[in-house]
């Protein structure tokens, strides 16, 4: 079975690991400070918080960005839930917004209409390891005074126009769970170029300590190890040629299917998309529905993966929380999209048989 994931970890990761464990430093130490800042230098900001996980980032960021009860932060529908979630862990309110149909972000256009006296800001997800369009968002928010939190979690490395995602909001919150572009096992990151903000993620995650054992505010035990910031250094350094391949495996992909129906994912302008997945959409054109596509090519042992088969404004979680209809685009896409094998353990054979599968489907 051809996976629609594989981490890639060798030698330097295990060996990185055991260093740290036979050191006895197993809790955050000098391994994630210098992941810190090795990933701060690589994203381009001042400030980078290791923590505990993706989320975990998300909710620190958005804490420390001062969102809390009675607030509303606009987030789209069609995301992993934890983009919403962790607004809800704030006492906010998360307010559901539409996408682009072709590059499954953020609808800019969509935005003005939800923003309200309570909005305190907008996550903004970089879905599949494509920036969304930052330009109008970015002024939204100057405009209306929003802070803007960028959910990085699936693109490391991402571009707009020539800048790292993580650099241009308020704060960016990365993840790097197993599958994701680069991996500490488990863990994620907070960036950000505001030192105030900086000051308070640091406090949030470790206690709502000012200094050791001096608890100032509410806090979490949001830490990464010491073994996660090992490996995460390690992975930092391979993650240029990861996001390489999986580039070059996504222009094999769009540039070799031709099964009608099967549209490959769009790039917009002024954006290096890295490819987390490899997301194309399922029309009426197709001999088969989405679901019998997936059906074919695990019989062809290819693995597939629908990110997201429900909106999260559909989720029983928020069911209500939104008017039927307000999020067309992403409910049309939950029906639609399919995701391909892309990872950089591909290998051509492996591209091939994926076209291959894909292309021999006729009615």
């Amino acid at each position: 079975m051809i996976p629609i994931a594989r981490p890639l970890l060798g030698e330097e990761e295990a060996a990185a690991a055991s260093r740290v464990i036979r050191s006895g430093m197993l809790a955050s130490g000098p391994e994630v400070a210098a992941f810190e800042d090795e990933f701060a230098a690589y994203t381009g900001v001042n400030h980078a918080i290791a923590v505990s996980n993706g989320t975990t980032a998300l909710h620190a960021a958005l804490l420390g960005a001062g969102v809390g009860p009675g607030d509303e932060v606009i987030v789209p529908s069609f995301t992993f839930i934890a983009t919403a979630t962790a607004v809800s862990m704030c006492g906010a309110v998360p307010v559901f917004a539409d996408v682009q149909s072709d590059l499954f972000t953020l609808d800019p256009e969509a935005l003005p209409a939800h923003v309200t006296p309570r909005t305190k800001g907008i996550v903004g997800v970089h879905l599949f390891g494509q920036p969304f369009d930052l330009g109008p968002i970015l002024d939204l928010c100057a405009d209306r005074d929003l802070v803007l939190i960028e959910d990085a979690a699936q693109a490391h490395g991402a571009e707009w126009r020539n800048r790292r995602v993580g650099s241009l909001g308020t704060a960016g919150c990365f993840s790097f769970y197993p599958t994701k572009n680069m991996t500490t096992g488990e863990g994620g990151m907070v960036t950000t170029n505001d030192a105030a903000l900086a000051g308070r993620v640091r406090r949030l995650v470790n206690h709502g300590q000012a200094e050791k054992y001096l608890h100032t505010e509410l806090g979490y035990n949001y830490r990464m190890t010491d073994i996660g910031g090992a490996i995460g250094r390690i992975q930092l350094r391979r993650l240029p040629g990861f996001n390489a391949r999986r580039q070059k495996n996504g222009a094999f992909l769009s540039s070799h299917l031709d099964l009608p129906g099967v549209v490959p994912p769009a790039i917009g302008d002024e954006r290096n998309h890295v490819f987390h997945q490899y997301v194309v959409t399922v029309t009426d054109d197709c001999p088969l529905a989405r679901d019998d596509l997936a059906a074919h090519l695990r019989e062809h042992g290819i693995g597939t993966a629908v990110h997201y088969p429900i909106p999260v404004h559909e989720q029983p979680l928020y069911r209500g929380a939104v008017r039927a209809g307000d999020c067309p685009v992403a409910a049309d896409l939950a029906r639609r999209v399919l995701s391909l094998p892309v990872h950089p353990g591909l290998g051509q054979p492996e591209l091939e048989t994926i076209v291959d599968a894909v292309n021999g489907v006729r009615p």
